[in-house]
């Protein structure tokens, strides 16, 4: 028999079914499904011919019987021979019915017992399609994220390749439900959707699904769905098939990289060490454990440095945070208490080492003291325990300690990884808030001890001062309030806001408060005070280094107060205006012409003299007290005018007054240092001071000295007649001598006597030690002995030379 010419392709190809037709040119094939199958006998005549293969032909079993092979094979290179040999397997064209030509995939195997031959054949295309389809399928059964299930009608597995984690890894096997294998609750909401892709035809693709195998609850894992329905041949629903693709590790790199993120974003934001400790401890919980903890050393809740090496059991820590916060947390964890010294074990060792353990429940228990700390130090139902040191800079500042209980799932290596990079996030944030704290709190110092007291009670008025850090990360911002006891009897009153935060702010406060209150002793008018401190920041500025000569500046009010004219004379350099309260309630803001601040040279200020009944409040304050945002100073004014109309009142102390207008004004966070200096004025009574108009005639000497000695006898201060009488008798003659009238001599009885003399001569009288010959140059170095104090101050037009002199009672 001779032997067709073939192509020998993969023998297991012809083995397998077909599920399309692909013909030559020369027409369209038949829509073919099945596998057609002829007899031959020992010469190569057809002797058998089945239905399907004329289906795949064309010719009828009566059209090919008896008839050679050959003729129907299309391409045989050397023409009709004796077939003696027949191939297993190949592909060869055959001819149909209506012209054409069919690419087929064939198989012959000799009927036992007999010559003849049975032939299977199949289209090429359909046996190429059937052996990538099985490919296909074997490559996907294969993955061990893909699972493939096929269910019959009423849902039943038929079959699937699923492999539940159990004890003895056997198959999920053909007859299964999905309430056999998943939990009910899980297997009922994958049921519905496929019943649904069942009833509808209609696919579904890559829906989320979280499921838990009935025999390990406690462990979910998040699946993709995607179900197809199947179809008979006569194109009736079949079933349908499922394709689950497992996400877990997918969704739980997400989470852990989001996690990631969200300690990133949150954690930090804060400069408070246990605010940022809290905020470590809320992430964690419960997308990383079921409880968390923040262990931190004692010496970082004050901003200092802890050991550079733990050393011991006894780890010096304290708990600063733990979450949630509302959890049935044992007596030993609790917030503030300290961490109990820890038994000797390897993993204590490692910890020391700067390495994140992981306990196993046994293990911790051991390592806090055995079965009797359980209830103690232990949360119910723990089964593991990560620890995790916050090491920076070279510092160990505490421990992150996280609980997993219950049926969560022990920690992995790469949850292991996570926390490393967590912890040594969160210790760069706790070693910030640390370093601020320091900072801070020196800042602080450095305020609190630049300011003056919070109380003074002068013969003036009686003084209350209240101080507010900024509540937000900058630190303090220089703003400070001053009382200055003047000569005279009178006070001045200082606000002021200096440019800038932290200790930097505060330093500079320092040096403009020490340079007023200098000035304020030479008694100048206060825009000529203002004048030269504007020339002390512009120094200042000079000094700076380059890249703070921008932020070199203050605002400031300083105003004077007489108790024995009732007037108050004030300037100010950039400065809110100050508020009066009088004794019958009623409040304004003074109008006070605001000069440049005081970082501004070469611009006057101008002074603003009001009259002050005894009894009125003058509040001075900054800007942090009024200003809530950006365009908010006149109706932060007029809040501050208002509480000051319901809050000061004559019988309440004026600490409480500062105090709860603070309270009203102001949130717990302020954006600025607020400041706010209160004075109550007092006056001095008329009939304790007495004036007396001086001529310009020598021989008034001798009528002064008569004058005071009848004012003081007056008043009963017969000890200091010989005093006053030479003190008034040198003041009196300078004036006359070198000053320029009008002149005026003045007593003042109030705690002290007060002498002044006042004259036109703005000239600056110079203390001098006379010669042994000199017959003058003596006046004012008398009075300087005599006096306990004495000085000069200036007025526009005039100067004013005074004298104190002890009153015998309070000597």
């Amino acid at each position: 028999m001779d032997t067709p010419t073939v192509e020998n392709p993969d023998p297991a190809g012809a083995s397998r079914g077909a599920t399309s037709v692909v013909g030559t040119p020369g027409g369209e094939p038949p829509a073919f499904e099945g596998l057609a199958a002829a007899v031959l006998d020992g010469r190569g005549t057809v002797v058998g011919w089945t239905c399907t293969a004329q289906e795949l032909t064309g010719f009828s079993a009566d059209e090919v019987h008896g008839r050679p092979v050959q003729e129907l094979v299309a391409d045989l290179p050397h023409g009709p021979r004796k077939v003696t040999l027949w191939p297993t397997t190949g592909r060869i064209r055959l001819r149909h019915q209506r012209g054409n030509t069919i690419d087929v995939t064939f198989r012959t195997t000799q009927v036992k017992g007999s010559a003849d031959f049975l032939v299977l054949a199949a289209p090429t295309p359909h046996v190429a399609d059937r052996r990538h389809g099985a490919a296909l399928l074997r490559a996907l059964s294969a993955q061990n994220r893909i699972t493939i299930a096929l269910h019959d009608t009423d849902l039943t597995t038929v079959q699937t390749n699923a492999m539940p984690d159990t004890p003895d890894g056997r198959p999920i096997q053909p007859g299964t439900r999905l309430g056999d294998v998943l939990c009910a609750e899980d297997a009922e909401s994958i049921e519905a959707v496929l019943r649904q892709v069942l009833e509808t035809g209609v696919p579904v693709i890559h829906r989320n699904q979280r499921v838990s195998w009935r025999h390990r609850p406690a462990r979910r894992h998040a699946l993709s769905l995607s179900a197809f329905p199947l179809e008979d041949a006569r194109g009736r629903p079949a079933g349908v098939a499922a394709l689950y693709i497992d996400d877990t590790d997918q969704l739980r790199a997400r989470r852990q990289l989001d996690l990631a993120h969200e300690v990133a974003e949150r954690v930090g934001g804060s400069l408070d060490v246990v605010r940022t400790g809290q905020d470590l401890a809320d992430v964690l919980v419960p997308t990383f454990g079921d409880l968390a903890a923040v262990d931190l050393a004692h010496a970082v809740f004050d901003g200092d440095e802890p050991a550079g090496r733990l050393g011991g059991g006894d780890l010096h820590l304290r708990i600063a945070a733990l979450a949630p916060t509302t959890a049935a947390w044992p007596p030993g964890i609790q917030r503030g208490n300290l961490v109990p010294p820890l038994s000797d074990h390897p993993l204590l060792l490692r910890f020391r080492r700067g390495e994140t353990v992981v306990y196993g429940r046994d293990d911790y228990t051991a390592l806090i003291g055995g079965p009797p700390c359980v209830e103690e130090f232990l949360p119910q139902d723990t089964h593991t325990v990560m620890v995790a040191p916050l090491h920076a800079h070279g510092l160990t500042l505490g421990a992150i300690v996280i609980w997993r209980t219950g049926p969560s799932e022990p920690f992995t290596e790469d949850e292991v990884d996570l926390m490393r990079q967590i912890a040594s996030r969160g210790a760069l944030a706790i070693d910030n808030a640390r370093r601020y704290t320091r900072e801070h709190r020196a800042a602080m110092a450095l305020q609190q001890r630049l300011l003056p007291p919070a109380t003074t009670d002068t013969p003036a008025a009686e003084t209350a001062g209240v101080y507010l850090p900024t509540g937000r990360g900058a630190g303090t911002s220089g703003d400070w309030y001053d009382a200055i006891r003047l000569p005279s009897l009178r006070l001045a009153l200082v606000a002021g806001d200096v440019i800038g935060h932290g200790i930097p702010a505060s330093a500079t406060m320092g040096r403009l408060r020490a340079a007023i209150q200098t000035l304020a002793d030479l008694e100048l008018e206060p825009d000529e005070l203002l004048t030269r401190i504007a020339d002390l920041v512009q120094r200042l500025a000079a000094e700076a280094p380059p890249g703070d000569h921008d932020v070199m500046g203050a605002t400031c009010l300083y105003a004077v107060y007489d108790p024995v004219t009732r007037r108050c004379a004030m300037a100010s350099a950039g400065h809110p205006p100050p508020v009066l309260v009088r004794p019958d309630g009623t409040t304004e803001a003074v109008d006070v012409s605001p000069g440049p601040p005081l970082a501004v040279c070469g611009m006057p200020y101008e002074t603003t003299v009001i009259d002050l009944e005894p009894g009125s409040v003058l509040a001075l304050y900054t800007d942090g007290l009024v200003h809530r945002g950006a365009h908010d100073s006149d109706d932060g004014l007029k809040r501050l005018t208002d509480a000051l109309a319901t809050s000061c009142r004559p019988d309440r102390a004026l600490g409480e007054t500062g105090r709860a207008l603070l309270g009203d004004l102001v949130g717990e966070a302020p954006r600025d240092d607020v400041t706010l200096l209160l004075a109550r004025t007092r006056a001095v009574p008329a009939e304790d001071t007495a004036h007396w108009r001086i001529p310009a005639d020598p021989a008034a000497v001798c009528d002064a000295r008569a004058w005071a000695t009848r004012q003081l006898t007056a008043w009963g201060l017969d000890d200091l007649l010989f005093t006053t009488e030479l003190i008034v008798s040198e003041l009196v003659t300078n004036a006359i001598r070198h000053g320029r009238p009008p002149a005026e001599l003045r007593l003042i009885r109030h705690g002290v006597l007060i002498c002044e003399v006042t004259d036109s001569n703005t000239a600056q009288p110079r203390l001098r030690r006379a010669r042994t010959t000199d017959e003058g140059g003596r006046g004012l170095f008398l009075v300087a002995r005599l006096a306990e104090r004495w000085g000069c101050r200036h007025g526009r037009n005039h100067k004013t030379i005074w004298s104190e002199q002890p009153l015998p009672s309070s000597r």
